[in-house]
């Protein structure tokens, strides 16, 4: 059987190449892989300026996405976020404090950062707990107050 890579393609107006080089810039083992223009063919469908950024092609620890800057159509919402699993409170703290520059916080790790992209920013101790019968509901009650998670607090519920 082939092996099939599945690759978020993420359509954004025209700041694939800025969105791209943000979320490099907070995820380890990241990069740019490739960066593809528009050209004057096709100008009067795509209506984008030759030699403008069509799609960066990119890696987040080594996770391929693609960015496209394919107009104002589209835009994101909550039903897709990207969830980040962290393990201590420092590494909650930072890409909580990283992504929402410029973007805002929600409830129970939800986060939206300046492109509009959703993200769970997560404690990996979080399914754990709220499986445990014997802990779910006090640890849905301490979370469903929180913004950004605080796993020795998840702890003490």
């Amino acid at each position: 059987m082939a092996k099939h890579n599945i690759t978020p393609c993420l359509w954004f107006d025209h700041q694939a190449e800025d969105a791209a080089n943000f979320y490099v810039s907070i995820f380890k083992n990241s990069k740019i892989l490739t960066i593809s223009r528009y050209t004057k063919e096709g100008f009067e469908i795509h209506g984008q300026k030759p030699g403008s950024v069509l799609t960066v092609n990119f890696q987040l620890d080594g996770q391929s996405f693609t960015a496209l800057n394919g107009g104002p159509v589209f835009k994101f919402n909550e039903a897709i976020s990207f969830q980040v699993f962290c393990e201590t409170q420092e590494e909650i703290d930072y890409y909580w404090n990283k992504l929402t520059v410029g973007g805002e916080e929600g409830q129970c790790g939800w986060l939206k950062d300046k492109f509009g992209m959703s993200w769970q920013i997560i404690p990996t101790i979080l399914p754990k707990l709220i499986t445990d019968p014997k802990k779910a509901e006090s640890v849905t009650r301490a979370f469903l107050q929180m913004k950004k998670f605080d796993i020795e607090k998840l702890k003490q519920a």
